[in-house]
């Protein structure tokens, strides 16, 4: 019996388990139904680190070139070097990987021409829709003449690109400690910000984890979860860096954390980042998705810009940016996206965007980032609950009837309070779980909102 797509092919992407779900004759089904559904004719497609990775890419490759599209192999990617390759050659893509996800799931993110999404919305749900018919017995798209397989390495053009995006060149020298999480960093931060392939830079970077390795023996790629980023915050202590950075297993996030070993959170990253693309584009959009702290827009509009808020997830944020011509992206997530990168996400730029921040003044990274942190967050808080749309109800009556409180549903529920306290709580897209943000003024106004709404989440 074939496998219900329906089951993980999710908002913006698919992922799920290798073997049950996730098989060759899945990926080749997808192939063909991708180039059926878009009309596209010539895929990039890349993996990451996963062991399934090659034969997945090898699959889709069959269905897309027997469905008559031309497919360039490009290897291992991260997912950023991938978009890359859909922008500078204005050309379809596929990537194999499963993110942050524990080592038994692979994924799918796909993108049409110039890194453009496709998600549910955008063209996804049809694609899922007609692999589903192929698998179920219906003769898969089979053009006269197939496509053809060319294979490509995109690493250095990748590198070169994103030097000529932001010049570290002139930056005074920073040690720096680099956790790639036996991801995809491993494989492009020696060549963007070392000497791998091009002119070195004056970083010294103390690599952590840099093999790639798909089981993930040190820690799994999620620096988001704050047991992850024990390792760098200890070795970044200990050798005296600067700074420190983790990336998660594709490379499409990046995480920062100061001189202490302490984070920086993600809003702040997107606030200090936001100032730097204003400083170049003036009067510019800048997206930011509802998670992030109020201090962003706030930042943006005092620096002259227009805050756009949007729903969390990088479908949504990408078609923002791209109706508005947005400068720059963030996510609290660890998300951020560029228009001079197609609109698309890269960890790998924000890093460079953080490293230039900290080498062109005589401040510490710490010191920086104070700039752009002005309330006190919670942290995202995760909960597994049976019915998440329900509890999201039984949290919204409990604010309802208070004339005090505004609430809004643009993703989950919103709710603010007078005292500038705010809480999203909101369903994950990729995981069976309640996903809480809490902000307030301070410490105390955050806790008492967070307390409140968990009691009603796990009661």
């Amino acid at each position: 019996m074939a496998p219900k797509l329906s089951d993980f092919v999710k908002a913006y992407d698919v992922r799920g388990l290798v073997g049950s779900q996730l098989t060759a004759e899945v990926m080749e089904a997808i192939g063909a139904a991708a180039v059926a559904v878009t009309g596209e004719r010539t895929w990039a497609v890349g993996h990451d680190m996963r062991d399934s990775g090659p034969g997945f890419a090898e699959a889709f490759a069959r269905g897309a070139t027997r469905a008559g599209a031309n497919v360039i192999e490009a290897g291992l990617c991260s997912t950023d070097m991938l978009y890359f390759i859909a922008g500078q050659r204005n050309v379809a893509g596929a990537m194999f990987t499963a993110s942050h996800n524990p080592a038994e799931y692979n994924g799918l993110k796909m993108c049409l021409p110039a890194a453009r999404p496709i998600g549910l919305d955008t063209g996804l749900a049809d694609i899922r829709d007609r692999a589903q018919a192929i698998l179920d017995g219906e003769p898969a798209p089979a053009a006269d003449e197939p496509g053809t397989v060319s294979r490509e390495d995109f690493l250095a053009a990748y590198a070169d690109y994103m030097r000529e995006l932001v010049d570290l060149s002139k930056i005074r020298p920073l040690k720096i400690v680099v956790d790639a999480g036996n991801g995809m960093g491993g494989h492009t931060v020696p060549a963007v910000l070392g000497d791998q392939l091009l002119p070195g830079l004056p970083l010294e970077i103390d690599p952590l984890y840099f093999e790639l390795d798909g089981t993930f023996p040190n820690h799994e790629a999620n620096p988001l979860e704050p047991a992850n980023i024990v390792d760098l915050q200890a070795r970044v202590k200990e050798v005296g860096a600067d700074l420190g950075l983790a990336f998660d297993g594709d490379a499409d996030r990046c995480f920062v954390v100061d001189a202490q070993g302490e984070p920086i959170t993600p809003s702040a990253i997107t606030a200090l980042i936001a100032t730097r693309e204003l400083a170049k584009h003036p009067g510019s959009a800048i997206c930011h998705n509802l998670i992030c702290s109020k201090a962003v827009p706030e930042i943006v509009a005092e620096h002259g810009g227009r805050p756009l808020r949007t729903r969390v997830g990088h479908s949504y944020i990408k078609a923002v940016m791209a109706e508005e011509d947005a400068v720059f992206g963030g996510e609290h997530s660890g998300h951020y996206y560029f228009r001079d990168f197609w609109f698309a996400d890269t960890g790998m730029l924000a890093a460079m965007h953080v490293l230039a921040a900290v080498g062109e003044s005589d401040r510490s990274a710490s010191d920086l980032a104070d700039e752009f942190v002005r309330y006190a967050p919670s942290g995202e808080i995760n909960s597994e609950v049976d019915d998440p749309r329900a509890k999201i109800e039984e949290v919204a009556a409990r604010f309802e009837a208070d004339e005090d409180v505004t609430i809004d549903r643009l993703d989950g529920l919103t709710v603010s309070l007078e005292d500038g306290s705010w809480a999203n709580l909101r369903p994950s897209n990729t995981e069976p779980l309640l996903r809480l943000n809490v902000e307030g003024p301070d410490k105390a106004s955050m806790e008492r909102l967070r307390d409140d709404i968990l009691r009603t989440v796990r009661n």
